[in-house]
């Protein structure tokens, strides 16, 4: 009888850790969960996490029927395995060899990549990158994230790195002082937290009337001004297309070096829809080189928010069973 095959997706983040059970269909079966922030060192996580990989794994059949494990993490490192200096997760401040420790308490391959490139691999498995081998991921959301594929692979680079767009500078004057230090980054922008910045700004220098004038500050969302756009609010629609011309002008500087067939946006901000990528797509046909003009694709991601993470990491482990 032939054995059942599955693989473990793992969105590892500061506040919680989700473990999926995956099929070769891209099905979720079971799934369990750790609470990352209750942990203070990464053995003890691992410990745990293997004992919810065990209870996920008798679903399967047997330890023996889970081919590998894919984890998504910030600062998560695929050439070298490790997570390194991830601010928000408490054991994660130095560089924690997580697949060797995972690998060496369940005894299963184990492969790790940022969230954003594991989105990335789960577009091209079973989202709107099927069947294309040259696109450009771009994740909006608290921060802004990329994957970049190139003839069918995922880039890391020399030292597993490679693909920081979000930090690619827009402004080199009076730009948005970023986390990483330098300030004017495309992430301070289109970020969720750039386009509230943006809508602050805007309605500091406008003053015009606007319902998001009656939110207070501190609690206002994306959400919050894309409810405001869709009820006709000239302010809000204004905020998103700020931050599409934005986006589209980094976009145009990103084809030069792939030629891609499509750039797809995933999270929060891209739900916009419209409000944003038609000034986005406007203004990269604008500024982009006349070789790539109208060649790339916008388009919204084709994953579900609330398994996405799950997916892409489990394309990332059935990428590493076919090595």
């Amino acid at each position: 009888m032939e054995e059942n095959k599955y693989v473990i997706g793992l969105d590892l983040g500061g506040t919680n850790a989700v473990f999926g059970l995956v099929d070769e269909n891209y099905e979720i079966k079971a799934t369990g969960s750790l609470l990352t922030q209750e942990y203070t060192l990464a053995t003890a996580f691992v410990e745990d996490a293997a004992e919810v990989i065990s209870e996920l794994s008798s679903v399967a059949g047997g330890i023996e029927n889970i081919k590998a494990i894919g984890i998504g993490a910030p600062c998560g490192n695929y050439n070298a395995g490790t997570i390194e200096h991830a601010a928000n997760i408490s054991w994660g401040k130095g560089v924690v060899p997580i697949c060797q420790m995972l690998n060496e308490k369940t005894g299963i391959p184990v492969a790790i990549t940022n969230d954003a490139k594991a989105a990335a691999l789960g577009e091209m498995s079973h989202g709107a990158a099927m069947g294309m081998k040259d696109f450009i991921e771009i994740t909006l959301g608290t921060g802004v994230g990329s994957g970049i594929v190139a003839n069918g692979n995922l880039i890391y680079g020399s030292d597993g790195f490679a693909g920081e767009l979000g930090h690619s500078i827009m402004f080199f004057d009076n730009g948005r002082k970023c986390g990483c230090g330098r300030s004017g980054c495309l992430d301070m922008y289109c970020s969720s937290r750039g386009v509230v910045m943006t809508a602050k700004e805007m309605l500091a220098e406008e003053g015009a009337q606007s319902s998001l004038a009656n939110i207070p500050a501190d609690k206002m969302t994306t959400l919050d001004i894309f409810n405001a756009a869709e009820a006709g609010d000239k302010l809000a629609q204004m905020v998103f297309r700020r931050t599409g011309e934005i986006l589209g002008k980094a976009c145009a500087n990103f084809a030069t070096f792939l030629s891609p067939e499509a750039f797809i946006f995933f999270g929060g901000v891209a739900k916009a829809g419209d409000w944003l990528l038609k000034p986005a797509k406007e203004t990269y046909d604008k500024y982009v080189l006349s070789l790539y003009r109208g060649k790339a694709k916008f388009l919204t991601s084709t994953l579900e928010n609330g398994t996405a993470a799950i997916l892409g990491t489990a394309a990332l482990a059935w990428q590493e069973t076919a090595k």
